[in-house]
């Protein structure tokens, strides 16, 4: 279960970064002295494919299973209620990182969604206008100034950074999910978890299909998506990352 676990999480950073782009800026192989952000290329290029052979033999036949036989208003309402226990984290995290409204709102989003929405079945919040955030740990550690590290290609997770791998402990606490001590519903909610998320990723798989180096791709992305995230959206001007200002794009 827990090699499952790690394999449809490979895959949930591997396509939630190109879908955060329309084009293909950062395909062009580079080496690790070409780019100081991936020390450990080498490895890390292995580790890649080894995680893409993992997904196309478990992950997405797995999940094409789950797709076949699991209704539209079903996997709607899994969708939904994973995305309800996901504001545990988001709170958490926006509280870690003085965001207290953000904070307030995610709290909000759970009650109203736990309760209205039969358990989060239903997205009652958003319909309010309630926003949705995404808010992990290691967001957090970078909010309170802590670099990001060398990039880390990791087996069965996937693209990460240092940093983003040492935050990853606590990130397991403030999932629900993993924090149910009945392990048969545990599992099986574990199972559901990462099928829904699979799942909702085979709409941008046709993102990768006409990158040159998918490897490189995926690192330029995941690292622009994460400081994208750390800073809220606020990116620096380039002038800011020149000779004499590099401490104000090390996040």
């Amino acid at each position: 279960m827990k090699g499952l676990k790690l394999i449809f999480f490979s895959l949930f950073f591997f396509l939630t970064g190109c879908a955060s782009t329309g084009n293909n800026a950062g395909s062009d192989q580079e080496t690790s002295a070409e780019n100081k952000d991936d020390p450990w290329e080498n490895w890390n290029r292995g580790v890649y494919s080894f995680n893409k052979v993992m997904d196309e033999n478990i992950a997405k036949p797995a999940t094409n299973v789950y797709k076949a036989i699991t209704p539209d208003f079903m996997e709607t309402g899994f969708s939904n209620v994973f995305s309800n226990l996901g504001d545990v984290s988001n709170m958490v995290n926006n509280l870690l990182q003085g965001k207290l409204l953000d904070s307030l709102s995610d709290l909000g989003r759970l009650v109203v969604n736990s309760t209205f929405g039969v358990g989060g079945l239903f997205d009652f919040a958003s319909d309010m206008g309630m926003t949705k955030h995404d808010e992990d740990f290691g967001q957090t550690l970078g909010a309170w100034g802590v670099g990001s590290g060398p990039y880390m290609m990791l087996p069965f997770i996937g693209p990460s950074t240092l940093r983003d791998t040492a935050a990853l402990p606590a990130d397991s606490k403030t999932d629900p999910v993993n924090q149910t001590e009945h392990i048969p519903t545990r599992n099986t909610a574990l199972t559901f978890e990462l099928l829904d998320k699979r799942a909702g990723l085979m709409q941008y798989e046709d993102a990768l299909k006409d990158v040159i180096d998918e490897y490189a791709f995926i690192r330029d992305i995941y690292l622009q998506n994460r400081k994208y995230k750390v800073l809220d959206g606020e990116l620096p001007l380039d002038e800011e990352c020149e000779e004499g200002f590099e401490e104000d794009c090390e996040f």
